[in-house]
């Protein structure tokens, strides 16, 4: 199989202590350390999240309520467990929650033939994109272990989402799971 490994978001922002903190990134970096490490994804892309310039509708609000922290080149950078790796790798910017909103990404997501999908925030950016890899017709392996959420519940929530899509769109595995199953 053609496994896409999508990293999105992993910055510094989502740490423990930080503004927009997430549980566990660091056991989800782990994880994510654990995957790039085994060479099974064929490609593999990291997304960040970046203020865009000049915002449209409720970009526009949201930018400026979080001014302060989107001004924080730190607070943007990936999180330091990551960073070494994803120099192997692109490292794409986007404006918006959803990933697909990359062009670049929704071409090599149309090119493979899964979708892993890993990183933060559950709620928000992880589920966005998966919603949009559902509809553009890729199939998603949601590593639930590599995905860190604002809470548990926030977690479990989107991981009953995703699950509703199985069989046909989604799977929602671990990542010894992933590792341990044939192609």
């Amino acid at each position: 199989m053609k496994d896409l490994l999508l990293v999105i978001d992993m910055q510094k922002v989502y740490e423990e202590g930080e503004p927009w903190a997430c549980r566990g990134v660091d056991k989800v970096s782990g994880q994510i350390l654990r995957l790039l490490d085994s060479g099974r994804a064929a490609k593999t892309i990291f997304t960040r999240f970046d203020a865009a310039p000049e915002p449209a509708g409720c970009w526009a609000g949201y930018n400026e309520a979080y001014a302060d922290i989107n001004a924080d080149p730190r607070l943007g950078e990936l999180v330091d467990a990551l960073a070494p790796a994803a120099k192997a790798y692109p490292v794409l910017s986007k404006h918006t929650y959803s990933s697909l909103s990359i062009p670049a990404l929704a071409e090599a997501a149309a090119q493979a033939d899964r979708v892993l999908v890993t990183g933060v925030v559950a709620e928000c950016c992880i589920l966005a994109t998966v919603l949009g890899l559902v509809d553009a017709g890729a199939k998603v392996v949601y590593l639930k272990d590599a995905v860190a959420g604002q809470t548990a519940e926030l977690e479990q929530m989107v991981e009953t989402i995703v699950a509703s899509f199985a069989p046909i769109h989604t799977c929602v595995m671990t990542v010894d799971e992933y590792l341990s199953c044939a192609d």
